[in-house]
C-alpha cells in the first residue's frame, strides 16, 4: 500500500487493521468488536457476525470499546470486552460481548446489553450475513422458532421481501462434505435480501420489521443474545493462504454495446460547469441527466440555467423530474413542460416519478399515498409527447422491487444504488460491486428487454429513503447514509467506478450515470483533496476511459478470482482497450499475458505515486498493482 493513504481515500484516517483470530481451519477477522470473513479452510462461510445498535433513522452507532481482552492457542481463540453506546439525547446502552472458537468449527459470539437508561433505536442485537457467491440460489435448511425445519433454497433473483421469518437456525452447504449450521437465540430473526440495497450478503437480524420501530428498550432490563456456528466436516483440512497467486485474466466472448456514460447535473452545478467547459469537453459524457424538484424550489431559473448548459455542451439530455402529486397531474407535468419551452431547454427525454416514491415502504408499513403510475406516466407523455419517457425509482433498486412500474408505458426504465445504506467501511463498499449483477439480472427478469438505466450510482448518499435525511459528514468520515464520502475523492472511487462498469456491462444498459461534476459526486476537487481544487480528481479519469469505451462492443474477461474487476471493448475499428482495477487494500499482481496478442498499445498504472506508463511488452510479464490501483491497456 501506498504511504500516504490520503491519496487512496480522500482522508488521512485509516481503518483499524483487523485482528486475525484462527483455531485449526475455523479463521475469522475481529474489528471494532464484530467479526467478518469467517472461514473455514480458506472457505468464506459467513460474511460478518454482528452486534449492531441503529438510531432512529438506521444510522449505526460505533460503539465505544473497553477492557479488550484476547487469547490464542492451535486450538482454540476467545475475546472478551465491553462496550457502550450514547444516544444523542445522553441515554446510554452498555453491553459485554464474549467470543469463543475451537478448531472443531464451532464458534459463537454472545452478548448480555443493559440500558443505563430508556434507549430509543430501531434495531438492537444480532446481524448474520452469508455470502452470496457460489451461494445464491443454493439449497439451505431453516429451522422456525415453532421447531418446523424447511428444506428451501436462498433466492437467486432478489427477493423484495423476506424470503425467511420466525428463524432459529439456517444451514447451508459451504462445500462438498462439508456443512455450516447457525443458531440463533435470545429473540426472534428473519432473514431479508440485502441485494436489493447492494450489499453483498443475506443479512439475517433480530426483531421483525413488522414489530414497530423506533421502540424503547427500557433502562435496567438485561437483553441476552447468542450467535452459535457449527461447522461440519473435512475435519482434516487446515487454512488455506489467501490471495497468493496472481490474477490471471484472460479474454472471452464479445457481447452487447456498452453504455452511454451519463453525468447528473443540479441547478447549483450549472454555473461551476460553465466555468470549467474545457474539463467538460474534455471528460466528454455522452447525456446530461439534468435533477429539477419543484418540492425543494426548482422552477424556470433551474430550467434556464440547464438551456445555457445544454447550448454550451450540447450533449443529449434527459430532465429527472420529481412530481410532486400534490394537485392535477396534467396541470403539474404540463406547467413544467411549458417552463421547458419558454427557458429554450432542448430535451431527448424526460424521467419522472413521484416524490413519495423516494421513501421506502419497509415490510409492516402502510404505504403513503400516491396516484396511480399509470396516470402519472400517462400525463407526463401528454406533457412531452415528442421525446422518451422514462420510468422508475430516483431512489434505489429496492424501491423498484418492492413497487414494480407499469413499464408498458414507458421508454426506459431507470434506478439507482449506493454502497453505503448499510456499512460504510472499505471491504464492505467494494463487495458491494458482487451484488450489481444479481440487481441487474433481477430488473431484467422484470422487465425483460425494456430500455434500461442505472444512476446516478454514487459512494456517497445523495438522499435517504429510509430515514428523516441522509447523514452530514462534515469530518469526512466513513458514515453509513452520509452525504458525502471522502473516498469520492481518492484512488478508491476510481477503482470503484471500474469495478461498477464492469459489473454491469453484460445488463445492455444503455446509460449508466456514475458521477456528478462538480461538489461531492463530482469529478473536480475541491479545498482539502489529494487534487488540487478544481483539478480533476482520480474518478475523472476513469469517467474518461468509460466515456472512450461507450458504443464498443463489450468482451467478456474471465478473471481467475475478483481482487482485480476488468472490463474490455473492441472499437468498430477492432482496437481492444481493457481497464482493470485492483479493488482490494493489499498489492496484487496481474497475469495479463493472455492479452498480449490482442490489446495492442501500451500500458498505464494509475496508483498512489502517480501514473506509470510502461510499454506495449509489459502485458507479457506480470503487472504490479497497487492498493486500489486503476490501468488501462491499449
Amino acid at each position: 500500500m501506498t504511504a500516504d493513504p490520503f491519496l487512496l481515500y480522500g482522508t488521512h484516517a485509516v481503518e483499524a487493521e483487523p485482528v486475525r483470530l484462527s483455531a485449526g481451519p475455523l479463521s475469522a477477522d475481529f474489528v471494532n468488536g464484530n467479526l467478518r470473513t469467517i472461514r473455514h479452510a480458506g472457505t468464506e462461510v459467513l460474511r460478518a457476525i454482528a452486534y449492531i445498535v441503529r438510531d432512529r433513522d438506521w444510522g449505526t452507532y460505533e460503539p465505544a470499546l473497553a477492557d479488550l481482552a484476547i487469547e490464542q492457542k492451535d486450538d482454540h481463540f476467545w475475546v472478551r470486552y465491553s462496550a457502550s453506546c450514547e444516544g444523542p439525547d445522553g441515554s446510554r446502552l452498555g453491553f459485554q460481548a464474549a467470543i469463543d472458537g475451537h478448531a472443531d468449527g464451532r464458534l459463537s459470539f454472545d452478548v448480555t446489553a443493559l440500558p443505563q437508561s430508556d434507549f430509543e433505536t430501531n434495531r438492537c442485537g444480532f446481524c448474520i450475513l452469508h455470502p452470496i457467491a457460489g451461494l445464491a440460489g443454493s439449497p439451505v435448511k431453516v429451522e422456525h422458532t415453532d421447531g418446523t425445519i424447511v428444506n428451501t433454497k436462498l433466492p437467486l433473483l432478489i427477493d423484495p421481501w423476506q424470503p425467511f421469518k420466525d428463524m432459529r437456525a439456517i444451514t447451508h452447504q459451504v462445500r462438498p462434505g462439508v456443512s455450516a449450521e447457525c443458531l440463533m437465540e435470545g429473540d426472534i430473526f428473519e432473514m431479508e435480501d440485502q441485494r436489493n440495497w447492494s450489499d453483498a450478503s443475506y443479512k439475517t437480524y433480530v426483531r421483525p420489521l413488522a414489530l414497530p420501530w423506533p421502540y424503547m428498550l427500557p433502562a435496567g432490563q438485561p437483553m441476552r443474545q447468542t450467535i452459535g456456528l457449527r461447522i461440519t466436516g473435512g475435519s482434516k483440512e487446515t487454512a488455506k493462504a489467501i490471495g497468493a497467486e496472481p490474477v490471471r485474466i484472460e479474454p472471452g466472448e464479445t457481447g452487447a454495446k456498452l453504455p452511454d456514460v451519463g453525468l447528473v447535473i443540479y441547478p447549483e452545478d450549472v454555473e461551476a460547469a460553465l466555468g470549467n467547459l474545457p474539463l467538460l469537453k474534455k471528460l466528454g459524457p455522452q447525456q446530461l441527466l439534468l435533477h429539477y424538484d419543484s418540492t425543494r424550489g426548482h422552477g424556470r431559473d433551474a430550467l434556464q440555467a440547464y438551456a445555457r448548459l445544454a447550448a454550451a455542451y450540447p450533449a443529449s439530455t434527459t430532465l429527472e423530474c420529481v412530481v410532486a402529486c400534490a394537485g392535477d397531474l396534467d396541470a403539474e407535468l404540463s406547467g413544467v413542460a411549458d417552463m421547458v419551452r419558454r427557458a429554450g431547454l432542448r430535451l431527448d427525454a424526460v424521467a419522472v416519478s413521484p416524490s413519495v416514491d423516494r421513501q421506502s415502504t419497509p415490510p409492516g408499513s402502510a404505504w403513503p399515498a400516491c396516484p396511480p403510475l399509470e396516470d402519472v406516466y400517462g400525463a407526463a407523455r401528454r406533457a412531452f409527447p415528442d421525446i422518451r419517457l422514462g420510468g422508475g425509482m430516483f431512489s434505489y433498486f429496492t424501491e423498484l422491487n418492492r413497487k414494480r412500474v407499469p413499464a408498458g408505458q414507458l421508454d426506459f426504465i431507470t434506478h439507482c444504488t449506493c454502497p453505503i445504506v448499510h456499512a460504510a467501511d472499505d471491504l464492505s463498499v467494494m463487495q458491494s460491486l458482487e451484488a450489481l449483477p444479481f440487481i441487474t439480472q433481477s430488473t431484467r427478469a422484470i422487465y425483460g428487454a425494456k430500455p434500461y438505466r442505472i444512476g446516478p450510482s454514487t459512494i456517497a448518499m445523495r438522499q435517504n429513503p429510509y430515514g428523516g435525511a441522509t447523514k452530514d459528514n462534515p469530518n469526512g468520515q466513513r458514515i453509513a447514509m452520509a452525504n458525502r464520502d471522502p473516498r469520492h475523492a481518492g484512488l478508491f472511487a476510481a477503482a470503484w467506478t471500474i469495478g461498477y462498469a464492469a459489473r454491469v456491462a453484460p445488463a445492455r444498459l444503455e446509460m449508466l450515470t456514475l458521477s456528478g461534476f462538480t461538489g461531492p459526486f463530482g469529478v473536480l476537487a475541491t479545498t482539502g483533496e489529494p487534487a488540487e481544487e478544481g483539478k480533476p480528481r482520480p474518478v475523472f479519469h476513469v469517467l474518461q476511459g468509460l466515456v472512450a469505451l461507450a458504443g464498443h462492443s463489450q468482451i467478456a474477461m474471465r478473471v481467475s478470482d475478483d481482487r482485480v474487476a476488468v472490463l474490455a471493448g473492441r472499437s468498430p475499428a477492432g482496437a481492444i482497450t481493457v481497464w482493470l482495477a485492483n479493488v482490494t487494500s493489499d498489492d496484487v499482481t496481474v497475469d495479463a499475458s493472455a492479452l498480449a496478442g490482442g490489446a495492442a498499445g501500451p500500458v498505464t498504472i494509475w496508483d498512489g505515486a502517480g501514473a506509470r506508463r510502461l510499454a506495449p511488452g509489459a502485458v507479457s510479464g506480470p503487472l504490479a498493482m497497487a492498493a486500489y490501483a486503476v490501468g488501462r491497456i491499449g
